[in-house]
């Protein structure tokens, strides 16, 4: 059998070694304790889970979808004048998504040619970079350097690289570092963008979970922002309905309409049942989403106050559902760490390197526990020396 050779440059992940020492350890019958997916395990509230059931029993809703309900598109465009201060027309500037990660995997195809240059975040959720290489782009990773608050230092991208993108993907609050961007980077987004007449690609996924009593918008509400990207959006943490598939790519109706295109060739649309209940999370009550936001909050101080108090230095995260935290200075590599800790503590991590170059040398741990796993988590690192 012969097959793509884009699959060449798709080796076995990190992902894979470690589920299979996780699953070996629970064969065994030891304790595994996994921080190393952002897998949300806080279920909808049930007037959220009410609506999908109802509508789940009606038989005609099991007929192809094919588009977005009329009702879900205003719904969208509703929520984000709600929350964002951001106007939407419900028929152009909004598309619906299996859950975000479908359509950052796919968007690239309606934007780049093979060898087109991609600019993306260093480190950066895997999919930032995928969804590109799959489409045949070349990548220009812009660092995200802690000595700069982690914010991509767009000054420092070289005229000629800048020249030749396509389009740059940008996230904050940002998966794996978990901090923030001011409305002054923002305003320097855009003008880079119209400068440089690229598209921009914003994924903001977190923008509910900001804690200590801060807060966060939208990469739209900036002026001139619809005019050179869209904005991606999901109700997995926010709502727990990450099982559910459901985001959404908002702005650009140029950006959009291509997207629309390319989905109506790929899938039959969302199903009825998840369109309503999406329509339900983002039109109802509120207050579980600062429910939500409390929960993460409190299993970040759980985790940051127990490893720092063991000896595991860390800053707590200002948002997102991740803790960043440089590997203990006796380990230089951050994949060799992260597999001697699942052996000695069954504690599985992610390394850095797996979200690029940049990412060497921390871990991203994933507040997806309660508080009595990551007590334990706590202590089975403590116990077994390997900070000593």
């Amino acid at each position: 059998m012969k097959f793509a050779k884009r699959m060449d440059r798709f080796g076995e992940g990190v992902f894979s070694k470690l589920a299979e020492i996780k699953k070996r350890k629970l064969e065994a019958g030891e304790q595994v304790i996994d921080l190393s997916i952002g897998a949300p395990n806080i279920p909808p509230v049930e007037r959220i889970r009410k609506i999908l059931s109802e509508e789940a029993m009606k038989p005609e809703n099991y007929i192809y979808a094919i588009s977005d309900q009329k009702a879900l598109l205003e719904a969208v465009s509703d929520w984000y004048q709600r929350r964002y201060g951001v106007t939407l027309d419900p028929e152009t500037e909004v598309c619906s998504l299996l859950g975000s990660q479908e359509g950052l995997s796919h968007i690239a195809m309606t934007i780049v040619d093979d060898g087109d240059l991609v600019l993306v975040p260093d480190p950066c959720y895997p999919v930032f970079a995928d969804g590109p290489v799959l489409a045949g782009a070349e990548l220009y990773y812009m660092p995200q350097k802690k000595e700069n608050g982690y914010l991509i230092q767009l000054k420092e991208i070289p005229e000629e690289i800048a020249r030749r993108a396509k389009f740059m993907v940008v996230s904050y609050p940002n998966n794996p570092t978990a901090v923030m961007a001011p409305a002054s980077f923002y305003e320097e987004l855009v003008a880079f963008a119209k400068k440089y007449d690229m598209i921009v690609l914003h994924d903001n996924a977190y923008s509910e979970l900001v804690f200590d009593g801060k807060s966060c918008g939208s990469f739209l509400q900036f002026p001139g922002a619809k005019e050179v990207g869209v904005e991606f959006n999901s109700l997995s943490k926010t709502y727990g309905l990450a099982g559910a598939r459901i985001g959404f790519c908002v702005g650009n109706h140029e950006v959009v309409e291509k997207l629309k295109t390319l989905k109506s060739n790929m899938d039959y649309g969302m199903f009825l049942p998840i369109q309503k209940a999406a329509i339900e999370a983002i039109t109802g009550d509120q207050s579980c989403v600062a429910e939500t936001r409390a929960a993460y909050e409190h299993r970040r101080d759980v985790l940051c106050d127990g490893l720092n108090g063991i000896g595991w230095t860390m800053k707590k995260p200002e948002a997102t559902m991740f803790v960043w935290a440089k590997i203990p200075e006796k380990f230089t590599n951050s994949e060799k760490f992260a597999m001697e800790l699942v052996e000695r503590t069954g504690v599985l991590v992610t390394p850095g390197s797996a979200f690029g170059p940049s990412g060497e040398g921390h871990v991203r741990m994933a507040l997806v526990q309660d508080d009595e796993a990551l007590h334990a988590a706590i202590q089975a690192i403590d116990e077994s020396g390997i900070l000593k």
